[in-house]
Formats: C-alpha cells, sequence, structure tokens
C-alpha cells in the first residue's frame, strides 16, 4: 500500500504522482479491509462527501491554491473531540448516538484546512485507560500483532488514533494526552506522538477528563508531520479555551523558541541532553532498558552532551497525578446526570433515575475513578490528599524548571540557583514494556503504574514527543521532554534524532 506524508502531500500532484483522491481511496481501502479485526474507528465520514472534498483539493493543487500543508491530507479524530458531522461517545453507553451541535476549535481549524476527516477514533471510556481496553465499542488491536494470533494492546487511551496512522487507514490523527494517552500508544505501534505545552492548542470542544491535564495531541509516522502539516495548523489562539496560551505570552515564547530551533540544523552539537536518574525504576523491562542505552549512545552519536539530573519528587508525580486527575473527572462527569446530559435510564421512578443512569450510562473503570474522586474531594480527605497533591505538583513544576537551561517565562521565581549543569532536553522511556498482550490482564494497581513515564510531563505542562526507537519484534519508543513553550525546539531535536539513525 502506498503511504503519504503530509510534506509532501502539497506537492504530489504537481510531480505526478498520485491525487487526494487516490490517496483518500487508499485509505478507505485500508478502513474496509482491517477495520473489522484492528478496531480503530468508530465511525467513517461520509465518503461521497469525502471525495467530493478531495476532488476539490485535487483542483487547488492543480491551481497552485492550496489552503494549507493540511489540504487533502487524511486525519482521524478521536472520539472525544465533538463534531458536528459524527457522532461523539467517548466509548461510552452515557453518550451513545450523541452529536455535538458544534465543532472542537481544533476540528474546525483542520477543516478550513482543507484536512480530509476520515472519522471519529475509539479510546477508552472518557480517556480513563492506558490499554484501550475499557471502551463500549471493545479493544483496540495494535496493527503490529496483526495476522497473529496473540493479539497485543495499542496503547491507550488513543489507541484507535495510533492504530489507525499505523495501519494506513490515515495520514495523522488528533488524540487527547491526559497523562501519557497519546505518548504510549505511539512507542506500543511505533509511531511519533506529540503533547505539546498546556494551552499550546486549544481544548475548547475536547470533552472534559481532567481540565488541567488535558492536552490535545498528534499521531504521525514522522516528526516533520507533527510540526509542519499539524501544529503549526492547530495551535493558535483561541478565546473560547480561558487556558489558551495568550497571544502576547505566545509571541514571546515562539521567538525564543525559534531562536533556539536555529542552532540545530544538521546535528546536535551543543546540545545538552539530561537523563533524570528517578525515571530508573523496578518496572522498566530489560527491552526498554537496552533501548534507552542505545538512544543515549546515539545523540552522543550526533554530537549531544549527556548528563545526569535528578527531579528528586517526580517520585511523587504518580500518586499526586491520580488524586488530582480523579477528583477533576469526579467534577467534570458529575454533568452527565440523564437529565441535562447524556443517557437516560428509563426507569420512571423519580428517585432512582440518577442512580440508575450513572450506574447503567458509565463503565466500571469510570465509576470506580468517579468514586476515588469523590473521596478525594470529600470534607476531611481534601485536606489530607488533594491539597498535598497540589503542592507536590507545583514541587515537581519546580525541580523541572531547574533543570532546563531554558527558563520558564510563566515564572518569574528564579529556579536555576547555583552551578550545576542543566539540560535542553530530558531523554526517557515512553513507557515501561513493549505493548502487553490483550490476554495479559493487569490489575487496576499495575494498568496506573504503567503511566509513571509519560504523566510527570502532564504535571508540569511541559511538552512532549515519542519517538520510534526499536522497530522489531515489536517497537518500542523513547521520550524527549523539554521546557514549556519550547514546543518547535523539541519538534527539531526529534528530527534529527530519528532522521540520522538506522532502526533497531
Amino acid at each position: 500500500m502506498l503511504s503519504r506524508t503530509v510534506r509532501i502531500s502539497a506537492r504530489q500532484w504537481q510531480q505526478c504522482r498520485y491525487s487526494s483522491t487516490v490517496a483518500l481511496n487508499e485509505c478507505l481501502s485500508a478502513i474496509d479491509a482491517y477495520n473489522s479485526e484492528i478496531n480503530a474507528f468508530t465511525s467513517i465520514n461520509d465518503r461521497a462527501l469525502l471525495h467530493k472534498k478531495a476532488l476539490e483539493s485535487d483542483a487547488r493543487q492543480t491551481n497552485g491554491t492550496l489552503k494549507s500543508e493540511l489540504d487533502g491530507t487524511t486525519i482521524a479524530i478521536k472520539d472525544n473531540f465533538c463534531t458536528t458531522f459524527l457522532p461523539t461517545t467517548c466509548a461510552s453507553i452515557m453518550l451513545k448516538d450523541f452529536t455535538s451541535p458544534y465543532d472542537a476549535t481544533v476540528v474546525k481549524l483542520l477543516d478550513d484546512a482543507g484536512a480530509l476527516i476520515m472519522g471519529k477514533t475509539n479510546m477508552d471510556e472518557f480517556g480513563m485507560g492506558s490499554a484501550n481496553i475499557h471502551s463500549v465499542f471493545g479493544p483496540v488491536i495494535n496493527p503490529c500483532s496483526h495476522g497473529d494470533e496473540i493479539k497485543r494492546s495499542a496503547g491507550g487511551s488513543s489507541g484507535g488514533s495510533a492504530a489507525s496512522v499505523a495501519m494506513n487507514m490515515c495520514t495523522a490523527a488528533l488524540g487527547s494526552d491526559t497523562g501519557g494517552s497519546v505518548r504510549m500508544p505511539a512507542s506500543y505501534c511505533g509511531l511519533v506522538g506529540f503533547k505539546p505545552s498546556y494551552g499550546r492548542c486549544s481544548r475548547h470542544g475536547l470533552v472534559a477528563y481532567a481540565n488541567s491535564l488535558d492536552t490535545v495531541g498528534i499521531l504521525t509516522r514522522n516528526v516533520q508531520d507533527c510540526s509542519k502539516g499539524n501544529l503549526d495548523i492547530i495551535s493558535n489562539y483561541d478565546i473560547q479555551d480561558p487556558t489558551s496560551i495568550p497571544n502576547e505570552l505566545r509571541t514571546e515564547l515562539d521567538a525564543n523558541d525559534t531562536q533556539l530551533s536555529l542552532q540545530f540544523q544538521d546535528d546536535l552539537k551543543g546540545l545538552v541532553v539530561g537523563v533524570p536518574q528517578e525515571f530508573y525504576v523496578d518496572s522498566l523491562s530489560d527491552e526498554v532498558l537496552d533501548v534507552w542505552r542505545k538512544g543515549i549512545q546515539h545523540l552522543e552519536s550526533l554530537g549531544a552532551k549527556i548528563i545526569s539530573v535528578s527531579i528528586p519528587h517526580v517520585s511523587l508525580a504518580l500518586p499526586a497525578y491520580y488524586i488530582i486527575a480523579l477528583a477533576e473527572a469526579s467534577s467534570n462527569l458529575a454533568r452527565y446526570d440523564g437529565i441535562r446530559y447524556g443517557h437516560r435510564s428509563p426507569d420512571n421512578e423519580d428517585h432512582l433515575l440518577y442512580e440508575e443512569t450513572r450506574s447503567s450510562g458509565f463503565g466500571d473503570e469510570v465509576k470506580k475513578r468517579i468514586l476515588l474522586g469523590t473521596h478525594v474531594l470529600t470534607a476531611g480527605t481534601y485536606e489530607t490528599l488533594f491539597l498535598p497533591a497540589q503542592s507536590a505538583r507545583r514541587l515537581i513544576q519546580k525541580e523541572f524548571n531547574g533543570v532546563f537551561k531554558q527558563p520558564n517565562l510563566l515564572y518569574n521565581e528564579n529556579t536555576q540557583e547555583g552551578e550545576r549543569e542543566r539540560a535542553h532536553i530530558l531523554l526517557v522511556p515512553s513507557a515501561t514494556s513493549e505493548a502487553p498482550t490483550l490476554n495479559n490482564k493487569k490489575s487496576g494497581i499495575d494498568e496506573y503504574i504503567n503511566d509513571v513515564m509519560t504523566l510527570p510531563a502532564n504535571l508540569a505542562g511541559i511538552p512532549a514527543i515519542t519517538v520510534p526507537f526499536r522497530n522489531t519484534p515489536n517497537p518500542i519508543g523513547l521520550q524527549l521532554m523539554g521546557q514549556y513553550g519550547y514546543d518547535q525546539f523539541l519538534l527539531r531535536v526529534a528530527d534529527i534524532m530519528t532522521s540520522k539513525k538506522s532502526p533497531i
């Protein structure tokens, strides 16, 4: 099957390769052939409309009037982004067949850019999971195990988005990343998964799991597709999102980001890469440790200097994250009561309507997280759990600021006292293991621990990207993390790192 990347799509017509229409047909053929097994898509856009838009894109290519680098490119959307043209279910009975009255800002930006939105992708219900097994539509199968007797997880909660890209059902996909839900599936499926700085991309129209942690993410086959074809299109300021980075700060961040990015063109000479010792945890598999070491060696071969750094309180990230995330989830999901939003129980007794609606509308994992979050917010527990978790989060943010050379413009405080050497970026694994098999039933605690590598970046609000490093027998990715606001710089380093190596 022919595959296409964003960076060449705008030139393909002129170079007599193939049109957007042909590319669309290839993706639709892949969906028809494999989606029943892979289970990546929950709904497909109207095919006649897609063909019409593809023909219009081909005409613009001929006339030299392309709307953007994404014009005519096939893109999938995770099923927790609101759309007017397809149901937005969040993989839950609670929102079955719900169609939003408006499009999420990032969806509208993609549509305005001429992208061909293929459909909505499977996910863990309301984004709560790391294996894409908590879905009313069933689990997503990792394309790397396609044709094998033993099936592997595509990762969660954006497993459908990852699988759709990996199986050539689309060129790129949007996901959401609350604690690693883009970066972990990318590692499992051999893709690039990018979580921008918090506030870089609008969350308006993204169904909330945990407001202070949710981030719009991007999954592609290579790093350039993330930066040129996606981030540039969807990273505008949005007045409808109160957490969107303001234009004044955005301008200052972008200026610093561009200035640093220009220092690195063909190699990484002068780059300082930090390896946080606290990420060396007992749950890391031997295979991941081996890939991590080879990643360090590869960066050294490109001219980077490797140093050891310390983020002492990152060990508190896992409990702090789950206290904060579940508390916010409990608050956010309280709106689904059968009266104003979502599924309504057929029970006619008024005093049972709320109870029956939420009991039948939510899956077991979501109910568990709501109960835990509600407990965290109760009197007494709020003071002993929630407030200390917020304090731990702030401490972790300060320690991240202290290991980077670049200052965090969100804070006026000086976190860079002392003589210790600091890093431009950090390198850590994206997951503790290769993709687990679907018949490997982990306990809830084990599933939560699986996020230990990715969730610190969400707590700190910093950009992070998974890049594929080992492709066989099962993919393993490595994760680069950068200072807040330095998204293009991080993408530049990731691009050099991946374009200058032979996969292992």
